[in-house]
C-alpha cells in the first residue's frame, strides 16, 4: 500500500483540482458540483443509511452471481481442459455465446425471470461465467504434462490427479479468471440496476439524476469505485494468500 502513494496523490490532485475549479465556475458548478460538497453528500447519505440500503441488494447480486459462476466454470474448464470430447461437445456453444455482450441477455432474461433479483443474479452469473471457464481451461491446457505423468508413476488415477494435481497447478489462471469476472460483475449489475432495478446502487445513481441530486450521483458513483477498489484489494489479499508460494502481484 505505501508503495501506491504516487496514484493516491494523483487522485488527490484530480480532486483539488476539481473542487477549484467548480468554485470558481471554470466548468459548470450545476453539472459538475464542488468535491466538497459531494463529499458532504456522502456522509450524509451514508450517515442516513440511505446508501447502504441500495448498495447492500447490488453486492448480494454481484457476489451471488459471481459465486454461481465460479461454482459452474471452474469443473466445467478443468473437464474441457482434461477431457478431449467435452472439449469438443462445449467449444462450438461457448465460443457462440461468449461473443454476445451480457446486456443483450437482459430483454431475454427479463421475458423469462423477470424484473426481479433473479434476472439482475442471473445476468452477473452469465458475464462471470466465460472468464473464469476459459481461463480454467487456458490454465489446464498450460500444466506441465511431466506434473502429471509423475503423479501417474506414483499410482495415482485420473480423478485423483484432476483434484490434487492439476487444480493446484491451474490455479494461477483460474484466480485471474475469477478476478476479471469481479469487475465484470459489478459492471453488469449496475447496468441491469438501471435498466429495470428499484433497489440496488445502479437504480440509486439513476434515480439521484432524475431528480437532479447531481452530488449525491457523484456519490453513488465515487462509492461504485471505492467498492471496485476495495474487492479488488481483497481480491488480491486472497490470490497471495493461495499463490504464496509463487509471489503475488501485491509485491509489484
Amino acid at each position: 500500500m505505501k508503495k501506491r502513494w504516487p496514484g493516491f496523490l494523483l487522485i488527490a490532485v484530480i480532486l483539488i483540482v476539481w473542487e477549484m475549479c467548480s468554485a470558481l465556475k471554470l466548468i459548470d458548478p450545476v453539472s459538475f458540483p464542488k468535491v466538497s460538497l459531494i463529499f458532504t453528500s456522502w456522509v450524509e447519505s451514508l450517515t442516513s443509511g440511505e446508501l447502504l440500503k441500495q448498495l447492500m441488494p447490488s453486492l448480494g447480486r454481484i457476489f451471488s452471481g459471481f459465486g454461481f459462476a465460479v461454482t459452474v466454470a471452474v469443473p466445467l474448464g478443468l473437464l474441457m481442459g482434461s477431457v478431449p470430447f467435452v472439449y469438443r461437445l462445449l467449444e462450438p456453444i461457448t465460443e457462440f455465446v461468449r461473443p454476445i455482450p451480457s446486456s443483450a441477455y437482459i430483454p431475454i432474461a427479463i421475458l423469462f425471470l423477470g424484473i426481479g433479483n433473479e434476472m439482475k443474479v442471473f445476468v452477473v452469473f452469465l458475464s462471470c461465467l466465460f472468464p473464469v471457464l476459459l481461463n480454467t481451461y487456458g490454465g489446464v491446457r498450460g500444466v506441465d504434462p511431466v506434473l502429471i505423468d509423475t503423479g501417474r508413476t506414483f499410482g495415482v488415477h485420473r480423478l485423483k490427479a484432476l483434484w490434487q494435481i492439476v487444480l493446484p497447478a491451474s490455479l494461477p489462471s483460474i484466480l485471474t479468471g475469477m478476478r476479471i469476472s469481479l469487475g465484470i460483475a459489478l459492471i453488469v449489475a449496475v447496468v441491469a440496476e438501471m435498466i429495470t432495478g428499484n433497489s440496488g446502487i445502479g437504480y440509486f445513481i439513476l434515480d439521484m439524476q432524475r431528480v437532479f441530486r447531481v452530488p449525491e450521483m457523484f456519490a453513488g458513483i465515487f462509492t461504485l469505485g471505492i467498492i471496485g477498489y476495495l474487492i479488488n484489494f481483497f481480491f488480491l489479499k486472497i490470490e497471495g494468500h493461495f499463490l504464496r508460494w509463487r509471489g503475488t502481484a501485491n509485491e509489484a
